[in-house]
């Protein structure tokens, strides 16, 4: 580490987003994957530094904004968080269709901006709204997202069964009703829903091999999302947990995780294009969900899905190390 790292932090819903602002060194012209595989193969250190302690925490989450490579793209940006590097992020494009319009780097039309931010799943258009001059309410229309593989059962360690589905949101998550390890919202500790999400995520993960048709880059089960059942056809808000990456809990709804619930939904006739449901989080924060249209990825029926949400600042810091510092490279204590 040869400069200051510096970051704008913000959350949305809850959910922390670090923005890399400068320290980083310059990275070779590539593809978007091209870059998140040369930032995870040589500058891994820079993610531990940031993500890890005294410096984060173990559900840190960051954003590097690098150069795009996309035509058209207003920015792009590699994920990080505190096992690597995601491919999709809904609360982290919420806070950054904020902070493109803050910083210029888009102009508004009027009451809205639209930010059209290249992540290593694909382009993700943001719709940011102006209200008295300023950036406001910010939703995004997903990649093509789908159901891969619907009514899949596992075997617990107790020896019950449950039954779950994989679908992608820009990530892949197993989605699981969380009555069925015994759970329910607002009575049970959260650790209690991080194990039994953990022990879905590792299950899944050795049971079923997943393909994505653009890139194998992207297949990957990045966690688990438990909900409370609620996927009928209704407008009644629905609660669920994402427990991703090394048993990271998203504090938001989150973003890709609604989208990924959202083409579960449609697959199963359970919500119908332009239909908006409320999709709360562990802490109760909210974000607002609808199928924007329907489409097609390779071979499997898909969606685009319209996430909206509210991103708020923290804080802007700088941070250092130390050549004699035991601890520089950071660490995590869970």
């Amino acid at each position: 580490m040869s400069r200051p790292l510096k970051v704008t932090d913000m959350h949305t819903g809850g959910e922390p987003l670090r923005i890399i602002t400068s320290g980083y060194p310059d990275l070779p012209k590539g593809t978007i994957l091209e870059k998140r595989a040369y930032v995870r193969d040589h500058l891994d250190h820079l993610r531990q530094i940031l993500m890890f302690e005294p410096r984060g925490h173990a559900d840190q989450y960051g954003a590097l904004l690098v150069e795009p490579d996309l035509p058209g793209a207003d920015l792009a940006v590699l994920f990080m968080h505190n096992e690597g590097y995601s491919t999709m992020c809904g609360h982290a494009i919420i806070a950054l269709g904020r902070y493109a319009v803050d910083q210029g780097l888009v102009t508004p039309d009027g009451d809205r901006a639209v930010v059209n931010i290249e992540c290593p799943c694909g382009m993700v258009r943001a719709e940011v709204t102006i209200r008295d001059g300023k950036a406001a309410d910010v939703g995004f229309e997903s990649v093509p997202s789908f159901l891969f593989a619907g009514d899949q059962k596992i075997s617990l360690k107790n020896g019950s069964e449950i039954s779950f589905d994989i679908a992608y949101g820009g990530a892949f998550y197993a989605l699981a009703d969380c009555c069925q390890f015994g759970l329910e919202f607002g009575r049970d500790p959260v650790d209690a829903f991080v194990e039994a999400a953990d022990e879905l995520t590792r299950a899944a993960q050795a049971a079923i091999p997943l393909s994505h048709p653009d890139a194998e880059d992207l297949a990957f089960l990045y966690g688990s999302i438990l909900t409370d059942g609620q996927d009928t056809f209704s407008d009644r808000p629905t609660r669920n947990i994402c427990v991703f990456a090394d048993r990271q809990v998203d504090r938001s709804p989150t973003g890709s995780g609604v989208t990924a619930r959202l083409a579960a939904m449609h697959a199963r006739d359970q919500i119908a294009t332009g239909q908006r449901r409320t999709f709360e989080s562990i802490i109760g924060s909210r974000f607002s969900g609808s199928v924007a249209s329907v489409t097609s990825c390779g071979p499997h029926p898909a969606i685009t899905a319209k996430v909206s949400g509210r991103a708020y600042y923290s804080g802007k810091a700088e941070f250092i190390v130390e050549d004699d510092d035991p601890l520089a490279d950071g660490f995590l204590v869970r």
